[in-house]
């Protein structure tokens, strides 16, 4: 199963992972997948969803008072203590380069109201990503029976969350020194600190139960891919070796320019490049197909969509207008791009 196109590059991978997948951060195309489909645990790589929420639903220059329900979670924890007053900032940071259980539960309190009415907006936001086979119980990722998801729903996690520049900062960053603490923390993302020069990003993960968890996310030529492998015993090396062949199989290739295009003899506007991972066989054997909606809603500016095919195997999509967007482009061609993603039904 593949949900953002084909592969057409021999996979001549293996990797130790029992599900793994890579991913182009920016058209969805899945290049390549093992089991990438099949909820299980998923550890800390939780913590990447209760991030971006923090960073989009509240000041991160706010003051955090920290609870005893915090200071005493289970598992990893960068050593809290009950009413300390500290940034949200901070807890972020603690959260993603120390995986801070005590701050994932500070962090859900604060910004939820309470660590349930955090979960429900974490559930809320996987949902409207698109994560259709995931569901969370906690802001940590402490095992639970209703606590999973897939390596290709974190993928599609991953991808948001690196488009946000505070979140992209905080994972990225191999250090950070808060002035609550009089000493640093330091990222325990190895393929970020040692292993794989393009690293930008990622998360950590482990319990006995899940095993070894890893998203990550790695850059290099303009291309930006998603690693993620889930029970894996070998997870520097999958990922790396993910990277190694994607990056050297696949180019990014415009397939569609913005601007006013003709489709016979009537004039329509792409809103965007589109810029999708191809091989060199596929390069020569792209063709493009414009679908029509057929009930169209005359009030709408949506003419239809551009799909762009490798054989039979759909590779990306563009949405088409009838005209360039005035008010609300911005607003309608996101809804496009969720409805791309599998964030909501298509309607025409």
């Amino acid at each position: 199963m593949n949900k953002a196109g084909s592969v057409h590059a021999e996979a001549n991978i293996s990797v130790s992972a029992e599900r793994a997948v890579l991913m182009d951060a920016d058209s969805g195309r899945v290049l390549y997948e093992k089991n990438a489909y099949d909820p299980t645990l998923i550890a800390s790589t939780t913590k990447i969803l209760t991030a971006i929420i923090a960073i989009e639903a509240a000041d991160i220059e706010e003051k955090v008072t920290v609870s005893k329900r915090a200071v005493y979670t289970e598992g990893s924890s960068i050593y809290l203590t009950e009413k300390e007053k500290i940034p949200l900032k901070d807890l972020i940071y603690g959260l993603m380069l120390r995986s801070g259980n005590d701050s994932a539960v500070a962090i859900a309190e604060h910004v939820g109201g309470s660590v349930e009415g955090f979960v429900q907006m974490m559930n809320e936001k996987a949902l409207w990503l698109g994560m259709n086979d995931s569901h969370f119980e906690n802001p940590h990722g402490l095992d639970g029976e209703t606590h999973y998801s897939t390596a290709y729903d974190l993928a599609l996690l991953m991808s948001y969350a690196m488009k946000n520049e505070t979140f992209k900062e905080v994972t990225g960053s191999e250090m950070y020194r808060s002035k609550n603490r009089d000493y640093a923390w330091m990222n325990k993302n190895k393929l970020l600190t040692q292993y794989y020069d393009p690293t930008n990003g990622g998360k950590t993960g482990y319990t006995k139960k899940a095993g070894r968890t890893l998203v990550s996310s790695a850059e290099k030529d303009g291309m930006q891919l998603i690693a993620v492998t889930l029970q894996a015993s070998d997870d520097w090396n999958d990922h790396e070796r993910m990277y190694e062949w994607g990056f050297e199989n696949f180019e990014s290739v415009t397939l569609q320019k913005e601007g006013t295009v003709e489709v016979g003899g009537t004039s329509f506007y792409i809103p965007r490049d589109l810029v999708v991972p191809l091989t060199l066989n596929e390069k020569e054997d792209v063709e493009a197909v414009f679908y029509r909606y057929q009930n169209e809603d005359a009030s709408s500016n949506m003419a239809g969509v551009t799909t762009f095919k490798v054989g039979n195997e759909p590779v990306a999509d563009i949405p088409v207008y009838k005209e360039k967007p005035k008010e609300g482009f911005f607003k309608e061609l996101k809804g496009f791009m969720d409805r791309m993603m599998g964030v909501a039904p298509w309607s025409t």
